[in-house]
């Protein structure tokens, strides 16, 4: 199902978390660079961006998506993963993480990444309508544009 236009904007921040996992999987190999750089991108982007992204799927679209009922057990898995990959983001930016945490960190954040994208956002699409769907995006755009965040990942959509 191609992705509705409202959250076009979290699927982007989803890709740059994604490319993240990769850039990890890949440099941690044998004779990649010391885990502490891992560590230190890991602390840069949670702070630059997925905690704002983190915060606007809390406020925004976890409350809206909980009133379908076929969605209320994913919302609740997808806040708990939210913490766990909060604390690693915390051990990161202590340089307390190991290369199995740095592995299990990437691991852990690509299968939430995917599962948004493929069970809660896939959900959210067949059970909201167009107008549910626009509301909710307009309400992440004006977080977004609030929040502070860093970067262009807060001009998140092309004002009309």
């Amino acid at each position: 199902m191609l992705r509705n236009r409202n959250l076009i904007p979290l699927s982007h921040q989803h890709q740059h978390a994604l490319a993240l996992c990769v850039r990890i999987e890949r440099g941690l190999r044998p004779g990649g660079p010391d885990p502490k750089v891992w560590q230190q991108e890991i602390a840069t982007l949670f702070e630059d961006e997925i905690r704002y992204h983190f915060e606007a799927e809390e406020q925004i679209l976890f409350p809206a998506a909980e009133r379908e009922a076929s969605l209320r057990q994913l919302v609740d898995q997808l806040r708990i993963e939210h913490g766990s990959l909060r604390k690693s983001a915390q051990a990161a930016a202590s340089g307390t993480m190991t290369v199995a945490d740095l592995q299990v960190f990437a691991a852990s954040l690509s299968a939430h990444v995917r599962k948004e994208e493929r069970e809660l956002f896939e959900g959210m699409q067949e059970a909201f309508s167009v107008e549910e769907l626009t509301a909710l995006g307009e309400r992440l755009d004006a977080y977004f544009t609030g929040s502070g965040m860093p970067g262009a990942s807060c001009a998140l959509r092309p004002r009309a």
